[in-house]
Formats: C-alpha cells, sequence, structure tokens
C-alpha cells in the first residue's frame, strides 16, 4: 500500500529562518576557511561538453535524537547528563531538519545552473520521485529536502510500510542463508581484523574504547558501579546471521558504538562543543578517532562483500529502475548509512575516506549522487559523488549554495575506467549493476 505526506512548506522552512537569526554564529575566519576547504574537494568532473538528464540521489537521514531512550544502558553508562533533545529517541531533531532543508536549496540552485531545472518549478508528477524508508526520520528527511529544493511544489513523499516498520528495499536483512554463504561472509569480516582475525577488529580500537570512556567518564557510571563495566574489553566481538533479519553483533563494540553514535550526534546538535564532550576539551582528531568506532561498526555488519551484495540486493534494483527511466529527472531515495555502506560495497567502490568530516564514509546526511550525462553524440555517462556537509558547515548551519557549496567528493568503481572527463559510460556502470544484482543468485544457489 502507497502512503503519501503532507507537511505545510511554511511550517518546514519557519524553524531555519529562525536558526538563522538566533542560532550559533562563527567568524568570517572560519567560513572563509570552510569554503576554501570546499573548493579542495570539489568535483573534478569536467561536464563542459555534456548535458545533465537526470540525478538519482541515495541519501542518509539528517541528525537525529539518539537510538536510545532515557533509563537505557546509553544512560547508564556516564555520569553525565545528556542533552535534551528538540525530538523523540530515533526521531530527525529540528536541527536536522532545517540543515535538510539548506541542503535542498543548494541542490536546486546546482541543478538550475547545470540546466536540468528552473527556478521554482513545478515538475510533472513523472518526473520526480521522493521515496523513503518508512521511519520518521527518514520520510521527514526527504520532506524537508523537498521543502527547500521544489519550495512551490507539494511533494508526496512516497513510503510503502506503517511509520515505524521498515520497508524491504531500504532494509538491511539477510534474505537468505546457507552454510557456504555465511563461511564465506564470516572470512571476510575476519579479514577486517588482519592476522588475529576477528577479535584483532577490537583490538584495533583499544585507543578509541580508552578516549571514549574517558570522555564520558564510564568508571563513575551507574553501570559501573553496578555491573563492573568500567572500560571496554577488546576480546569479546561476536557477529550473528539471521534469515530476514539484519547482521547483528554482540560485544564491546556494539555498545561503545551506541556511546559514539550518541556522542557524535550530541556534537552535531549542541553549540557549545566542550559542552557537547561532556566538559572534556577535544580536538577534530579525538571526535574521529570516536567516531571512528561506529564507522568500523558499520563496515563489519554491512560490507563485508557477500553480505553487501545480499542485503543491498533490492536497493541495486531500485537505482538501477531509477537510472533507466527516461521520463525521470530526479529521484531522491531516503535510507540509513547502512544503505549507503551496502551499496557502494555490493558495487565495489574503491574504499575511501572522506575530507571535513568526522564520519569518513556515511556521514549523517551524506548523499551518494549518481548523475546521467549526454555528450553532443548521444552517447550516456554516468558520474557518482559522495556530497554531504563539513563539520563547519553542519554545526553552524551554514547557508549551502554555489557560493559556499557542500563537499563533493568523487568516488569511483573498481575495475572501471573513466573517460578524460572522469566520467563512466553508461553501459558499463549498468553492467555493473547486473553483476552485482546477479552476484546475490550465485550467492543464494551456490
Amino acid at each position: 500500500m502507497k502512503k503519501s505526506l503532507f507537511i505545510k512548506k511554511m511550517l518546514l522552512v519557519l524553524p531555519a529562518i529562525l536558526l538563522m537569526f538566533t542560532g550559533c554564529t562563527k567568524s568570517q575566519d572560519n567560513i572563509e576557511k570552510d569554503k576554501g576547504s570546499s573548493v579542495e574537494v570539489v568535483s573534478k568532473v569536467n561536464d563542459k561538453d555534456y548535458k545533465l538528464k537526470e540525478m538519482v540521489v541515495l541519501s542518509r537521514h539528517n541528525v537525529r535524537a539518539p537510538l536510545s531512550t532515557k533509563g537505557s544502558d546509553l544512560y547508564k553508562i556516564t555520569p553525565h547528563e545528556w542533552i535534551e533533545w528538540s525530538s523523540g529517541a530515533s526521531e530527525l531533531s529540528l536541527l536536522g531538519g532545517n540543515l535538510e532543508t539548506l541542503t535542498g536549496q543548494y541542490f536546486r540552485k546546482y541543478l538550475v545552473d547545470k540546466g536540468l531545472m528552473v527556478e521554482n518549478e513545478i515538475p510533472d508528477k513523472n518526473a520526480v520521485r521522493f521515496y523513503a524508508n518508512s521511519m520518521q526520520r527518514t520520510i521527514a528527511t526527504a520532506q524537508y529536502f523537498s521543502s527547500g529544493f521544489l519550495p512551490l511544489a507539494n511533494v508526496d513523499v512516497e513510503y510503502h510500510m506503517e511509520i515505524g516498520n521498515m520497508d524491504p528495499v531500504f532494509n538491511p536483512q539477510l534474505t537468505f542463508l546457507n552454510d557456504k554463504f555465511e563461511k564465506q561472509a564470516m572470512e571476510e569480516i575476519a579479514a577486517m581484523g588482519g592476522k588475529e582475525g576477528l577479535q584483532g577488529i577490537e583490538k584495533n580500537l583499544e585507543s578509541n574504547y580508552k578516549l571514549l570512556a574517558d570522555v564520558i567518564d564510564m568508571k563513575d557510571s551507574e553501570k559501573a558501579k553496578e555491573e563492573g563495566y568500567k572500560e571496554f574489553p577488546t576480546d569479546d566481538l561476536k557477529v550473528k546471521f539471521e534469515l530476514n533479519a539484519e547482521p547483528s553483533m554482540e560485544g564491546s563494540l556494539k555498545v561503545a558504538t551506541s556511546v559514539s553514535d550518541a556522542l557524535v550526534l550530541q556534537y552535531y546538535e549542541e553549540a557549545d562543543a566542550k559542552k557537547a564532550a561532556f566538559g572534556k576539551d577535544l580536538t577534530i582528531e579525538d571526535w574521529e578517532a570516536i567516531s571512528h568506532i561506529k564507522d568500523v561498526y558499520g563496515n563489519v555488519l554491512f560490507t563485508a562483500p557477500s553480505v553487501a551484495k545480499n542485503i543491498a540486493n533490492p536497493m541495486l534494483k531500485e537505482i538501477k529502475k531509477e537510472l533507466s527511466n527516461e521520463n525521470r529527472k530526479f529521484t531522491f531515495l531516503c535510507g540509513h548509512d547502512s544503505n549507503l555502506a551496502s551499496v557502494t560495497a555490493a558495487l565495489e567502490f574503491i574504499p575511501f575516506e572522506l575530507p571535513n568530516a568526522i564520519e569518513k564514509t556515511t556521514p549523517i546526511g551524506s548523499k551518494l549522487v549518481m548523475e546521467k550525462w549526454e555528450n553532443n553524440q548521444g552517447e550516456k555517462f554516468i558520474t557518482f559523488k559522495m556530497v554531504y556537509l563539513s563539520v563547519n558547515q553542519l554545526r553552524d548551519m551554514q547557508i549551502i549554495d554555489l557560493n559556499n557549496p557542500p563537499m563533493v567528493y568523487d568516488v569511483s568503481l573498481q575495475d572501471m575506467t573513466k573517460n578524460k572527463d572522469g566520467m563512466y559510460s553508461y553501459d558499463d556502470v549498468m553492467k555493473r549493476f547486473d553483476q552485482s544484482i546477479n552476484a546475490y543468485d550465485k550467492l543464494k544457489n551456490q
């Protein structure tokens, strides 16, 4: 059953306007520094002799409140009080909504500049598609983006399940399991830990764990007093596979990820960086080290090649369908970091670390942007870019436009050659999609 969500545009835009006047500010020096950073990572694609025909965006939702509620382990693991969030647990925060509106405005200006849209366009029904997972944070992200992107259009955000239930297209679940697949997947995950295998993954995080425990003063927490849990062990990682469920884990990495996630989100949401770190003076490198914990968690569960091809299969089909739709100009698919991680792994992108971000592969609100181009001879091409806000742009809620663009980072497919202008042949990309989609059946039937 298809459902729709309509939100009055002014109710969405008004908080952004208010925050521009009442929110945190930054010095002109920092603004210029951030702009300089944007230029450093701007796309190197040369599109001068091409016409943009279509854009497909796979987006992670924007800033949300932590997934845990008061009274949970997240609140027992530190003696400090987490900030008061502007939304319920796991829901998009007011900051997240405003940031997504600003991002949508940038995409509008970019597509107008590239000739794919006109200013204040009200597109035909089939020309654009907004499709989100059936969670509040993803539906709301899509709606806020649409408010900045198409301010005069009454955008219908498509979602297919009752709110709070995962849509199979976005759900990173294992839809088949067999002995060969499980053995192969576990070997791929263990390889992430080097010579020490699975346990090496956590041992490599020893310094990150210590930093995190120190920041939250874990030794003085309720959990430490009641359970003796004063530090994160590095020898208790277990990965579990279950049919029709997400890959999961037990052990310190799971617990530390919950804390890392909440702390990073608090850093985004709270204007006072010292308050966000519970009174500690953290460097940007410290924040990267804290965030790295949850990056590893996502890599372990969602990026092993066999696992990625299993869980990303429905999304790969959805993206391919959109890229093949000749009537579509713009598609916005809004899901989670697990979707971005599994899709880029399943398509075999060359591993990357994003600059000017503390989350190095799937920053909050980040987007895998796929653009379809056509040259003067009618030949079609595709480019892949990661688009995301820098830490300063995000924390300071800067106006994002063509003069102060977001981070734009070209990403590349393994064993595939770009032309001299930095573009892939459309046919080659479609073959890569087919290879990954067909790999699902091979793994299932092995």
